[in-house]
């Protein structure tokens, strides 16, 4: 099988539970390492699949990697080849494929929740793990949101920012971070611990350092069962050859 392309923007975050997800597989998988200036591909044909982690930027910003990631999003799909987008990762989708990227009516860091849809979509890549309540944990760490790309399904929403998830076709776009580790979560409250501690006054949906590494042991498992529900539907789609 061909590997697949797993783009880190920054060096905190990485792939995190992805990438074990596909080591226990025994599925191959190629860091490009844009924060270390890789060169991003002009064409997709070389991978089984696409993943886009987070990142600090916006797709608005003036970097010339995110023209040159949008085309090869715009070519995967061309080719019927899967992308998963995390976060940033889920904005550049949307961007690529005909949406837009705006500020979030709130910010949302830490431990939250969201609600499945009503589709057949939703039922499809959500339903075997979120059941009949249909609630999510997940979390969070953005301040901006992107809208559905033309002919995409909305699957995942809460009240405080509509568009969570969204799929097309094989594709699957999250504004949550459903990768993270325990590991991760500790490093973001260390580096970014600022950015919380300087909201004023900080929202219901922010939560302070303490209260995400306080709900992690908790929360984290369950988060667990949801990624593993999303990636192993994903990875149905990966070209085999």
């Amino acid at each position: 099988m061909k590997p697949i392309a797993i783009f880190r923007h920054t060096k905190t975050e990485g792939p995190g539970y992805f990438a074990t997800f596909l080591d226990q597989r025994s599925i191959p998988w190629q860091l490009i390492a844009i924060d270390q200036d890789e060169a991003v591909p002009e064409c997709a044909e070389a991978f089984s699949g696409l993943c886009l982690m987070g990142g600090p930027m916006s797709v608005n910003d003036q970097l010339p990697w995110i023209g040159q990631v949008c085309a090869l999003i715009r070519d995967a799909n061309s080719r019927d080849i899967p992308v998963i987008g995390h976060c940033l990762g889920s904005q550049l989708m949307s961007k690529a494929l005909g949406g837009v990227v705006t500020p979030s009516p709130i910010k949302e860091i830490g431990w939250g929740h969201a609600y499945t849809e009503n589709n057949d979509s939703a039922r499809l890549w959500l339903r075997d793990c979120l059941g009949e309540t249909g609630l999510a944990t997940v979390f969070q760490w953005h301040g901006e949101t992107f809208s559905i790309p033309p002919g995409a399904q909305r699957i995942l929403t809460n009240e405080f920012c509509t568009n969570q998830m969204f799929t097309l076709g094989p594709h699957l776009a999250m504004q949550c971070h459903v990768e993270m580790t325990s590991e991760m979560i500790n490093e973001w409250c260390k580096s970014w611990a600022t950015e919380v501690h300087g909201l004023d006054p900080r929202p219901v949906t922010v939560q302070t350092p303490e209260q995400m590494l306080s709900e992690t042991p908790d929360r984290l498992p369950v988060m667990r069962l949801l990624a593993d529900q999303l990636y192993s539907i994903w990875m149905m789609g990966l070209k085999r050859n």
